[in-house]
């Protein structure tokens, strides 16, 4: 007997730093890394699972950092058109690779994408679409971690995958420390009394209000998608 995904439906949040080249050089965005992800989501939906998907920016804008010095709520909205960016090139991924794609938008932007609404995005799951959620909450000082959070909540995702450039959650910043630990099992309110860098805090207190499992591992494998939502054990799961 073949076997069974343990998640019907999940939402995948993909690092938008993750799916950038590693010579910054060759562009925003690395195409073969991208079809190797469209591969695993495949295996995903022919094994009857349901996805949605929200992507970061992070290969294109990192907001107010650094040097910049920019309005708070104007840099976030480049943010948010960073992410269509992304959405619309995976869709293209996903397409080529023979699955049928929706890219909505929390801000109309009807040329390109659809006006998300969580009535219309349940509808394209249903239909064994994959939908990918572009523009974050659609309001400025929300991470992409929490509009994930929101999505997962309002498409009553069993689970909720955080794909990101590091493989665990970590007692400390392994790039600071080289005795960092990973962590393997966290409850939501561990990571909020240790204030561990699971993933924006707001979505951490979201998570936890609603009863969303989450696990956060490295997208470096893309085989780690399919591996979670089979029952194995990657990366750092996080529950209440």
């Amino acid at each position: 007997m073949n076997q069974q995904p343990r998640y019907k439906r999940i939402l995948l949040k993909l690092s938008g730093e993750a799916l950038s080249p590693k010579c910054r050089e060759d562009g925003i965005l690395d195409f073969a890394f991208m079809d190797t992800i469209a591969e695993v989501l495949k295996k995903c939906r022919d094994a009857g699972v349901e996805i949605g998907v929200v992507v970061g920016a992070g290969n294109i804008w990192r907001g107010v950092t650094g040097s910049v010095k920019m309005e708070r709520a104007r840099a976030d909205h480049m943010g948010m058109l960073g992410t269509c960016i992304n959405a619309l090139a995976l869709q293209d991924v996903f397409i080529r690779h023979g699955m049928d794609t929706v890219v909505m938008s929390a801000v109309e932007m009807d040329t390109f994408a659809d006006h998300y609404s969580a009535r219309n995005a349940n509808r394209v799951l249903a239909a064994g679409k994959i939908a990918i959620f572009s523009c974050g909450t659609g309001a400025p000082y929300f991470s992409t971690d929490t509009g994930a959070a929101l999505r997962a909540a309002e498409i009553h995702a069993d689970a909720m995958l955080m794909a990101k450039n590091i493989d665990f959650v970590y007692d400390s910043d392994p790039r600071k420390n080289p005795d960092a630990k990973p962590l393997y099992d966290l409850t939501y309110a561990e990571i909020i009394e240790k204030n561990l860098r699971a993933f924006d805090m707001s979505a951490v207190i979201f998570c936890q209000d609603n009863n969303i499992e989450a696990y956060g591992f490295g997208l470096a494998d893309p085989e780690n998608i399919y591996r979670v939502v089979m029952g194995e054990s990657v990366g750092t799961r996080m529950h209440n």
